[in-house]
């Protein structure tokens, strides 16, 4: 059956773009769902068609019909999954690195979703298909705790904390390379679309919106500094972004940062390895139930290959361990 949402838009949204405002006003609908929204001729302002881009003036009528979600054609795949917890509404689990959270082009299978098809006996379906769940996302490379709806009202009160930035705490540990200039503290920038490189994220001066990460310095070993870092906003890329911001990027994020060919010791011409992922990683996830209004924190030890990569180093390096 199709849902119909009708807002009246504030007059402090005055000359914000359409699908910006629908994305933040409606909890569980995320930016590009909404344009699809709009692309189909399901959302209407003051009567009328509309484009993704339409600025608003502020007091329009805006009507956004969402029809049924449609059939999934993704098949479950019975592979082994860490639950750390699973109920009616919702299940937490932990992603390991080199999984791809939701299909997309060039990943048709082997994602998260497909995975979780088969642990679960449902997912929500408020990002229009029948059963994707997704919440929140970590890179393909990155590791750790995700949480994913298995309806739709818990879907939307879970975007919802996660937009406010409020009630969620996200923890991450990262090896970088070098150290921070301080040994702890916050980068608070604008985020969005680099200007030439469309596929990267990078810090701007104008337009993006507020990203803020805290951090602090955990241990310096070798020409090397491990992370812990909280946010307190959810950009596409934060913590890589900011961390190369801060001169530090992370250790094998090839994108924002160096080459995974990783020399080990301080000098020229020592030991060498290859990494196959960057290490970063999710270790503590926490949240609101969104039907019990219960708190639930997560917490998770590092990959192995944390410590043994530090313990490469500090042989490399000469230093005990």
């Amino acid at each position: 059956m199709t849902r119909t949402h009708r807002l009246t838009v504030p007059p402090g949204k005055a000359g914000e773009r359409l699908d910006r405002y629908l994305s933040d006003a409606l909890p569980g609908f995320s930016r590009s769902r909404i344009q699809q929204l709009i692309g189909e001729g399901k959302v209407r302002l003051g009567g009328r068609d509309v484009r993704a881009s339409d600025r608003l003036k502020g007091g329009e009528a805006v009507t956004v019909s969402v029809p049924p979600p449609r059939p999934l054609d993704l098949a479950p795949e019975d592979r082994p999954l860490r639950i750390l917890f699973q109920d009616a509404h919702l299940i937490v689990v932990e992603k390991p690195a080199g999984m791809v959270v939701h299909p997309a082009h060039g990943h048709p299978g082997g994602t998260l979703v497909n995975v979780l098809l088969s642990h679960a006996d449902r997912l929500s379906g408020i990002g229009g298909v029948a059963r994707p769940g997704i919440v929140h996302r970590l890179d393909k490379d990155t590791s750790g705790i995700l949480v994913a709806a298995k309806t739709d009202e818990a879907h939307a009160a879970l975007s919802a904390q996660f937009s406010s930035h409020t009630s969620v705490l996200r923890r991450y540990h990262g090896v970088v390379w070098g150290k921070p200039p301080l040994a702890a503290g916050t980068v608070a920038t604008r985020m969005g679309r680099h200007p030439v490189h469309r596929k990267k994220m990078a810090v701007l001066e104008r337009g993006g919106r507020k990203a803020v990460t805290h951090y602090r310095v955990v241990e310096s070993f070798g020409p090397f500094s491990l992370l812990e870092v909280r946010l307190e906003t959810g950009r596409t890329h934060q913590v890589r972004v900011h961390c190369a911001s801060l001169l530090c990027p992370i250790v094998g994020d090839d994108v924002y940062g160096r080459s995974r060919k990783v020399p080990l010791g301080k000098g020229t011409g020592g030991k060498t390895v290859v990494v196959d992922r960057f290490f970063l990683h999710a270790f503590q996830l926490g949240f609101v139930h969104p039907a019990t209004g219960e708190r639930m924190e997560f917490t998770i030890a590092d990959p192995p290959g944390f410590a043994a990569f530090r313990a490469a180093v500090l042989e490399a390096c000469g230093e005990a361990r």
